[in-house]
């Protein structure tokens, strides 16, 4: 059995199934970070698609970095091409974050009142997400949501650490502002004092 490490160099030397490994892989990664710049389930199926195709045709200019961020690269930028193609951010009512059908957590046992406050904050959060210029909600979701590292991210982005840095802080004050308009939705230590 070869190496998960070499797929990248295999895919750029012809190898669908490498490529394939990949893309099994990171889709979920993927689709996720188009479903948080976009907004919409449809519109990062889409994208999400238009990553992996775009990757497969461009895998030879994958110079042996990481392929994680190279990766991701690509799909934020499409993410990017598709927001200029509405011609706008996307701005969307709380109604709209609360129709998206955002996943609630897994729980064994929550209560009925637990549970739409939980699915109420999962909307909030995403209508605050998609209030963010779209550099700050992209280093945002792929720090806070998808888990990589400033340096990643800043791979990722194409900017230097302390611009990913920045841009991150930026987007943590300005959700928390946005959030906090309804405290009622906040656990108790992330309230605001009266």
């Amino acid at each position: 059995m070869t190496s998960p490490d070499d797929r990248p160099s295999r895919a750029k030397n012809g190898d669908l199934g490498a490529f394939n490994e990949l893309v099994v892989e990171h889709q979920t990664l993927v689709y996720n970070l188009c479903y948080r710049m976009l907004g919409q389930a449809q519109a990062a199926e889409d994208v999400t698609q238009e990553a992996f195709v775009s990757a497969w045709r461009n895998i030879a200019t994958f110079r042996g970095e990481t392929f994680r961020p190279w990766l991701l690269r690509i799909a934020a930028n499409l993410c990017r091409d598709e927001l200029r193609r509405r011609g706008r951010r996307p701005s969307a009512s709380l109604d709209f974050a609360l129709e998206a059908g955002m996943p609630d957590p897994q729980d064994d046992d929550p209560s009925p009142d637990a549970s739409v406050l939980t699915s109420e904050l999962r909307g909030r959060l995403q209508a605050a997400l998609l209030q963010l210029p779209e550099d700050q909600r992209t280093a945002v979701v792929l720090c806070d949501v998808e888990g990589l590292d400033y340096s990643e991210i800043a791979t990722v982005m194409q900017t230097s650490l302390g611009t990913v840095k920045s841009r991150i802080a930026r987007a943590r004050m300005k959700m928390r502002d946005l959030l906090q308009r309804e405290p009622e939705l906040l656990p108790g230590r992330y309230r605001p004092e009266p």
